[in-house]
């Protein structure tokens, strides 16, 4: 008779079975479905990371729980959001490191304002569908924060290379700067505003603001226009006219009367204020109006009167006859002839005003490039005076007060060695030139002359001597000045030392990893041999039990043995369970002590990490104020 089918064997409709082995080589049988959507989403989910910049989600051999988690994770970090929580991610991770990474993943999202809920269960079962909206906001991030990064990067590289390098542009206009402010300030001083007359200390105060402007405006030369005030007086007065039903002469009549009315009471304004002016220290050989009202004395206000009754006589006459004298049509040729020439003035002041203008802004231009290139020259010495500070900071004082004695003397030395060469060719040329006039007075030599010759190169061996010991000197002192150096050059910078300090950390890491690697293939070897020899025991016991079964149902009293025999077995497996229960909880215990012990160290190491951090903003926060303060005392 065939065996049955076993139930487990029976294959679902739609479901696939993949071979695995566990950690004895047997063949595991594991059910999986295909789900068309969330395949769907997982390739879209590994689009938009590719389009972001993961590339690892191209690896093949990567699952997709590592591919769609790392993505997470590196989005994350590019993020550069500031969290309180350690995003590390190690690929084929065991069940426990899958579910805390996702916790943690799930955790971060809030405090990023993630809008979209996640939840841990969704990434460790690979829910696509939930998790693809989540990718999407987080690549958007990445991608926000890479271009601000990026502005970021590049201006502080450029702020960077223009603190050591300069352009052939700047260093023109460090050249051309001085010429370009001193223009700058000429034509400032030029164009300056000069004040003209002076109000006197015993004229009355002005009550309304408009007559304060036209009275500041007078003292400097300058006259404001037509008041406002009165141009509103008599469009209401107009409009008032017109609403009563009166009839007024034509509109273009109207309008030219209006604007005469308007600069007669302009004019005698004018003059009431100049009344009470006195012309400054350079106009006094001017005939003011104040002088001219201290001549009249008592009937300015006379005068004032019969001025004021004369404008309004001439305004009525001028509205009366103006109709008469002139018609429509040559009123609006004159208008329009005169609008013409004004336009012509203005279009004249325009352009010299534009020239001007112009010839301005290239003086400021120039002066702007030597600015720049004065300041770039200022922050390149600054520099080079900071790094010689750290370089003298660093070095022992009197090694360097030593090394700069002799640096100076070898100055000397060097400063020596020029002027007595330069003395000696003087000193040569010139005796050479006396031997070639004596050899011309006497002819041939006699003794007198060689006598002479025997003395100049007496002298000139003894000088020769003399400036051989000195670069014998000079070259002692180089040669201690060089062991100095190389003394100097043998100690360690600040960053070298932080170089080796990095490295020494990633070494760390390292053998840390491989030991905690190490330690866990011991604990899986520990684990698999006690296994191994539980089951041993185990077989033992089946195959005695096994072996004695028959033996023991052939009496009852063998039967009666057997069971105590059996129910002793299964009391020492009670009071072997009891025994491992024991050291199960005791290891648990350790492992809690140990965890919050770990936790400890991780809150430390986190708080070491922000504090670094914070230390490291406050520095370069330093930096761009002082690099501010710099560029204000420059300028």
């Amino acid at each position: 008779m065939a065996a049955a089918p076993s139930v487990f064997q029976r294959l679902r409709t739609g479901s696939k079975i993949g071979a695995q082995y566990d950690q004895e080589g047997n063949l595991i049988q594991v059910e999986t479905r295909e789900d068309e959507e969330q395949n769907v989403k997982l390739t879209e989910i590994l689009e938009l990371l590719l389009a972001a910049g993961y590339f690892r989600a191209r690896i093949k051999g990567l699952s997709p729980f590592d591919k769609v988690v790392g993505g997470m994770t590196w989005c994350i970090t590019t993020c550069n959001f500031d969290i309180d929580v350690d995003l590390l991610f190690q690929e084929n991770s065991t069940i426990g490191q899958k579910i805390a990474l996702t916790e943690k993943i799930v955790s971060v999202l809030p405090k990023m304002k993630c809008p979209h809920r996640l939840e841990p269960h969704q990434i460790q079962g690979l829910d696509f569908i939930h998790i693809f909206p989540v990718i999407q906001w987080l690549v958007k991030r990445a991608i926000e924060t890479r271009e601000e990064m990026g502005d970021y990067v590049r201006a502080y590289s450029i702020s960077q290379f223009q603190k050591t390098h300069s352009f052939p542009e700047d260093e023109e206009f460090h050249k051309r700067k001085d010429k370009a402010v001193k223009a700058v300030l000429d034509v400032s001083e030029v164009y300056k505003p000069e004040r003209k007359y002076k109000r006197q200390v015993d004229a009355g105060e002005l009550l309304d603001e408009e007559s304060r402007v036209h009275s500041t405006l007078l003292e400097y030369g300058r006259r404001y226009g037509f008041s406002k005030s009165l141009k509103q007086d008599k469009a209401d007065g107009r409009k008032d006219s017109l609403a009563a039903g009166s009839q007024g002469p034509p509109p273009g009549m109207t309008e030219v009367s209006e604007e005469e009315d308007l600069q007669a009471a302009e004019e005698l304004r004018i003059k009431t204020l100049m009344t009470n002016m006195a012309a400054m220290a350079t106009e006094e050989g001017r005939l003011t109006a104040c002088a001219v009202g201290h001549i009249v004395g008592l009937q300015s206000e006379e005068i004032k009167q019969i001025a004021s009754e004369y404008a309004e006589k001439q305004s009525e006459l001028s509205s009366e006859d103006y109709s008469d004298r002139f018609g429509p049509a040559q009123q609006h040729r004159r208008m329009v002839a005169s609008l013409n020439k004004q336009i012509q003035q203005k279009t004249k002041q325009l352009e010299e005003v534009q020239a001007k203008h112009a010839e301005i802004k290239t003086v400021c231009e120039d002066a702007k490039v030597k600015l720049i290139e004065a300041t770039a020259q200022s922050e390149k010495l600054d520099t080079e005076m900071r790094s010689l500070e750290e370089v003298e900071l660093k070095v022992d004082s009197s090694l360097l007060e030593k090394l700069n004695g002799l640096v100076a003397m070898n100055e000397n030395l060097k400063q020596q060695e020029q002027e007595f060469r330069t003395h000696c060719r003087e000193e040569m040329t010139r005796l050479q030139q006396n031997i070639e006039d004596l050899k011309t007075e006497s002819g041939d030599g006699t003794e007198e002359e060689k006598e002479r010759s025997e003395l100049i190169d007496t002298q000139y061996n003894a000088d020769r001597e003399k400036l051989q010991k000195i670069r014998l000197l000079m070259a002692r002192r180089n040669r201690e000045i060089a062991i100095l150096q190389r003394k100097i050059d043998e100690v360690p910078s600040r960053a070298e030392l932080t170089q080796y300090q990095k490295r020494f950390i990633e070494l760390y890491g390292q053998v840390s990893a491989t030991h905690k690697e190490t330690k866990q293939f011991f604990t899986l070897y520990n684990t698999l041999d006690d296994k191994k020899v539980y089951l041993e025991k185990e077989v033992n016991l089946l195959n005695s039990i096994h072996d004695n079964f028959q033996q023991a149902m052939a009496s009852s009293g063998a039967k009666e043995q057997f069971l105590r025999q059996m129910e002793q077995i299964v009391e020492g497996i009670k009071q072997s369970r009891i025994k491992m229960e024991k050291k199960k909880q005791e290891n648990k215990m350790r492992r809690d002590q140990l965890n919050d012990e770990y936790l400890e160290l991780l809150d430390k190491q986190r708080l070491y990490f922000k504090t670094v951090k914070d230390f490291k903003e406050e520095c370069r926060k330093n930096e761009m104020l002082l690099s501010k303060l710099r560029t204000k005392g420059a300028s």
